[in-house]
């Protein structure tokens, strides 16, 4: 078994629903874009009031329009009903790398959001899906432009460049919009 990670290492993958059946089994939400890749992650870490703990799969299947699995740690059903909620976590490393121009939300979380006009809208606070495509919320800081909260699609015309090691997202998105 592999030592507890430092939480900060951590990428939160899906959380847990309400239980499946009487044999401890639980429904799945996967944060990932393809549901079941979920899985190929291992090992999953779950935070409890004590800590970080494992969360081993024991067995999983597709079932319906969503997942459902078995875990080492929930062995019936008294059990699983009180893992809803408990959201899946694993190290960033067993992440499979990124394609040119694709990002961890994570990782842009906390980046620098500047305008063609060398304008600091301020620092991205959190990504989010809508049906359309992602979005960015960027709040305001100290050294910004101004004090508003800017909502900034997530989009190739919008987005010009992302510079991790510059920490910045430089983006075709007018202050006055």
């Amino acid at each position: 078994m592999s030592s507890v990670p430092n939480a900060s290492a951590l990428m939160k993958i899906g959380q847990l629903k309400k239980p499946y059946g009487i044999k401890g089994w639980l429904w799945v939400f996967s944060d990932t874009d393809d549901r079941t890749a979920i899985f190929d992650m291992q090992p999953w870490w779950m935070k409890t009031a004590t800590g970080m703990k494992p969360l081993t799969v024991k067995a999983w299947r597709e079932q319906g329009t969503g997942i459902v699995a078995q875990f080492e740690q929930v062995p019936d059903r008294n059990v699983a009903e009180t893992m809803n909620g408990v959201t899946i976590w694993v190290e960033q490393n067993v992440l499979p790398e990124t394609g040119e121009d694709e990002y961890y939300w994570s990782d842009l979380v906390g980046l620098r959001v500047i305008n063609e006009q060398d304008e600091n809208l301020g620092d991205i606070t959190e990504m989010f899906e809508t049906g359309a495509h992602d979005i960015m919320r960027v709040a305001a800081t100290s050294d910004s432009l101004d004090a508003e909260e800017r909502l900034i699609p997530w989009h190739k015309q919008t987005v010009i460049e992302v510079d991790l090691a510059e920490k910045t997202v430089l983006v075709a998105w007018q202050s006055d919009y």
